[in-house]
């Protein structure tokens, strides 16, 4: 899942939170935001021209994990071997298919668990995928890498089969662009395989789940979220819009912080102004310029009264969000990660959500995510199995 609305590259802190007293979107907003939950997370970061959000997104969220867990200077892990491994399980699943499945740089939360599971994880200090570049772009390689997989199926059929060596061209390309594939590296002055850091850090991929909330499919039951993107076909739980509300809320008032996934193509969608928000007149937002392919400018500038002063918002019922979904307005487009929750001046809930689009917004890297966009433009959350509220758990039968 997470197509390309992603953004270009280097670590910040983010010490924004920490040494500001007055809590604002934009530097002349009129919004005054009181912190009610804020965990700490490792680094923002810019996933630049690339389509990898859900692997920066889903990785910021087990990073921030393993700081809950009390591990001591938690590592940044390294996005790009996931991307790496994502790929080679991608591209083998196509092939198999016939290619009747979708082959591009997005992908989901739960392809993580996937590669750790089978393949370990290196910290990014081992493993950027840069490869001598300052910034990602991985149009030149993404371009490479479909020519060979597509290529491939054009001898799907004949006598004498496929040739194999397609995985040997997949590898050099991938190589090429990211780096070779460290099967052995030292770190802290103690030499690990990926499979070994991986059982260092602490995390069982076991106990995280996805939950979704849509009508077509059955409520508190397994589904398969029908999005180009989940090629993996893994599962999520489908659950009411208020309890996947409350299991964001019940996550962060337990300590636990929440990946999350969302439609950003919206006119109230806008990280220039560190604000998302439903207001009631859509009208009242004017869009200037344009949204390029992969949101790798922040997107056009969005300009409105309500993303300087608080307005009413839309109320978003399930039968409102599901139109949206079902009418194909609501869009499988972006992972992120809630950090934390605060409220306005009026008591509206909001998600400080960190992003994967450097820091070049007044919250360095951050926005705020009103209740109402939330329940409106969410396709999917991740989230620890213990953060979940006794009663959903039980209706799930987790």
């Amino acid at each position: 899942m997470f197509k390309n609305f992603c953004f270009a590259g280097i670590l910040v802190f983010t010490s924004f939170f920490a040494n500001s007293q007055e809590f604002k979107n934009t530097e002349n907003s009129n919004y005054s935001f009181k912190k009610i939950y804020h965990y700490e997370a490792t680094p923002v970061q810019s996933q630049g021209n690339t389509g990898t959000c859900w692997s920066f997104s889903a990785l910021s969220f087990f990073e921030s994990e393993m700081i809950r867990m009390g591990i001591k200077n938690a590592p940044v892990l390294s996005h790009m071997f996931v991307v790496r491994k994502a790929y080679e399980m991608k591209a083998d699943k196509f092939i198999r298919m016939d290619g009747k499945i979708n082959f591009a740089e997005g992908g989901a939360f739960h392809d993580i668990p996937l590669v750790i599971n089978q393949f370990g994880i290196v910290p990014y200090d081992v493993y950027n995928g840069l490869n001598g570049t300052t910034t990602y772009n991985h149009s030149t390689m993404f371009n490479a890498l479909n020519t060979i997989v597509q290529n491939t199926l054009k001898l799907v059929g004949k006598p004498e089969g496929i040739s194999l060596d397609w995985k040997n061209q997949f590898q050099t390309t991938l190589d090429k662009s990211l780096g070779k594939d460290p099967n052995e590296f030292v770190w802290n002055d103690k030499k690990y395989t990926p499979s070994t850091f991986a059982t260092s850090i602490g995390l069982n991929m076991d106990n995280y789940v996805s939950l979704t909330s849509f009508t077509n499919h059955a409520p508190y039951k397994k589904c398969q979220l029908a999005i180009q993107d989940n090629w993996a076909w893994g599962d999520s739980y489908n659950v009411s819009l208020d309890d996947l509300v409350t299991s964001v809320k019940n996550a962060l008032e337990k300590g636990y912080t929440v990946a999350w996934g969302a439609d950003v193509s919206e006119k109230g969608f806008s990280f220039k102004n560190g604000l998302a928000i439903v207001p009631e007149n859509l009208a009242s937002i004017e869009v200037k310029g344009a949204d390029n392919k992969n949101f790798s400018d922040a997107g056009a500038d969005r300009v409105s009264n309500a993303f300087l002063n608080p307005s009413k918002e839309m109320k978003i019922t399930p039968e409102v969000r599901q139109l949206g979904y079902d009418n194909k307005t609501t869009t499988d487009d972006h992972g992120m990660h809630i950090v934390g929750m605060y409220k306005d001046q009026n008591g509206t809930d909001y998600f400080l959500v960190k992003n994967s689009w450097g820091t070049s917004n007044y919250p360095k890297g951050y926005l705020y995510v009103s209740e109402a966009y939330f329940r409106y433009k969410t396709i999917n959350i991740f989230i620890h199995k213990e953060a979940i509220d006794k009663e959903i758990k039980s209706n799930l039968g987790l």
